[in-house]
C-alpha cells in the first residue's frame, strides 16, 4: 500500500494483515471500516511529520517469490518511478534523436586542397558535388598547425564551414539521381528538387569522441567509395581500404576540436539542425546553416542547401521622429 504526502513523502506498507489488503493484486479481501481508515490515515500523517520517507516490508506475494527463486521487483520499478532532478551529460543529450550512432568507425583527416597521394587517390581541389571546391572555400585547407588558429586557416576567412566531412557515398551519378536513393536516404522526400541534384550535401552530422561531440557537414565523398549506402544509411561496416577500413575522413577544424590524430575512431550520426548546439562550427561559410538564419534576420527568408528553412523573421518597424534638439 502506497500513500503520497503534499511534501512529496511516499509511505509504503506492503505487511498488512491478510484479511485487510492484498497488495500486490490490488485488491480488498475484506471492507475495512470507515473508523479503521481513518486511524490509519491519522498514523501515516504522524510518521510523514516525523520526517520518515518511507516504510518497506515485504508481504506475503514477495516471499512466495523468494521460495521460489524469483526476485522480487523493485516498487518504484513496478510503479515505473522515475527519478527526478538529475541533469543529462552532454554525451547522454548528444544519445536523444531519431538517427542511430554508428560507433567504432575508424575515422582518417583530410581537407580541402590535399593533393593526391597513396592513401588521397583523388586530389581535394574538386570534390564530389563542386568542381571549384578549393576555389570556393578560399584557398587551401592546410592541417599544419602553425597555419592554423582557432579551427580556420590564418591566412584567410573561409567562405564555407570549415567543419566538414565526407562519407563513402554519393546520391548522384552522371547526373542523374541513383536509384536506391529515394529509399534509402530519410531525408529524400522532403529535400529533392529535381533529378541530378544532390541531397546529401551540407546535411549535418555528429562526430563524438569520448566526451566530446563536433558537428560537421557532409561535402565530399569518400573515403575510396561513392557507393556504400547499406554502411552510410544502413547497418552495415565500412568496407577494407588502404586507410585500415576508414568510413570517415573529417577536416582540420573536426580534428582539432574532438582531439583526433590522423587516424583514430569515432561514433557518429546523422542529426537535424533543431538538434545542433551553437559552437565554432556555426560561425563560417555561405552553405552553413547557422549563417544564412542569421542572415535571415536581416534579409529576409532563406533556405538552406540541405532542406531545413529557418523561421520567418519578426521585423519590427519604428517611424523616426524628427529632432528639433539639434545644435
Amino acid at each position: 500500500m502506497q500513500l503520497a504526502f503534499k511534501g512529496r513523502v511516499k509511505l509504503q506498507f506492503c505487511n498488512l494483515p491478510a484479511q485487510v489488503w492484498h497488495v500486490k493484486s490490488g485488491l480488498r479481501s475484506q471492507a475495512v471500516g470507515a473508523r479503521a481508515c481513518h486511524a490509519l490515515f491519522a498514523f501515516f500523517a504522524v510518521v510523514a511529520s516525523t520526517g520518515v520517507a518511507q516504510g518497506q516490508l515485504l508481504n506475503k506475494e514477495a516471499n512466495n517469490h523468494n521460495n521460489s527463486g524469483q526476485k522480487p521487483s523493485h516498487e518504484f520499478a513496478r510503479l515505473k518511478i522515475k527519478p527526478r532532478g538529475i541533469i543529462p551529460t552532454d554525451r547522454e543529450k548528444s544519445d536523444t534523436g531519431k538517427y542511430p550512432w554508428k560507433r567504432g568507425i575508424v575515422t582518417t583527416v583530410f581537407w580541402i586542397g590535399e593533393r593526391s597521394s597513396k592513401h588521397n587517390p583523388v586530389p581535394n581541389r574538386t570534390s564530389s558535388w563542386d568542381s571549384k571546391w578549393a576555389k570556393n572555400y578560399g584557398g587551401g585547407d592546410s592541417p599544419e598547425p602553425r597555419q592554423r588558429h582557432n579551427y580556420i586557416p590564418v591566412s584567410f576567412t573561409p567562405n564555407q564551414n570549415p567543419f566538414y566531412i565526407a562519407l563513402p557515398y554519393n546520391d548522384v551519378v552522371h547526373g542523374k539521381t541513383k536509384p536506391e536513393a529515394f529509399s534509402v536516404i530519410p531525408w529524400f522526400k522532403q529535400a529533392f528538387k529535381k533529378s541530378g541534384h544532390t541531397v546529401c550535401k551540407d546535411r549535418w552530422i555528429a562526430i563524438r569522441k569520448g566526451g566530446r561531440v563536433a558537428y560537421a557537414q557532409w561535402e565530399d565523398c569518400g573515403p575510396f567509395r561513392t557507393d556504400h549506402w547499406e554502411y552510410v544509411f544502413g547497418n552495415a561496416r565500412p568496407k577494407p581500404n588502404l586507410n585500415q577500413g576508414a568510413g570517415l575522413d573529417v577536416s582540420p577544424a573536426v580534428r582539432d576540436y574532438l582531439g583526433l590524430n590522423d587516424t583514430g575512431t569515432t561514433d557518429w550520426r546523422f542529426v537535424d539542425f533543431n538538434e545542433i548546439p551553437t559552437g565554432p562550427w556555426a560561425q563560417y561559410g555561405n552553405n552553413n546553416t547557422f549563417v544564412l538564419q542569421k542572415r535571415n534576420t536581416v534579409s529576409g527568408p532563406a533556405i538552406a542547401k540541405n532542406g531545413d528553412t529557418p523561421a520567418e523573421p519578426i521585423v519590427l518597424r519604428i517611424k523616426a521622429q524628427p529632432n528639433h534638439n539639434r545644435w
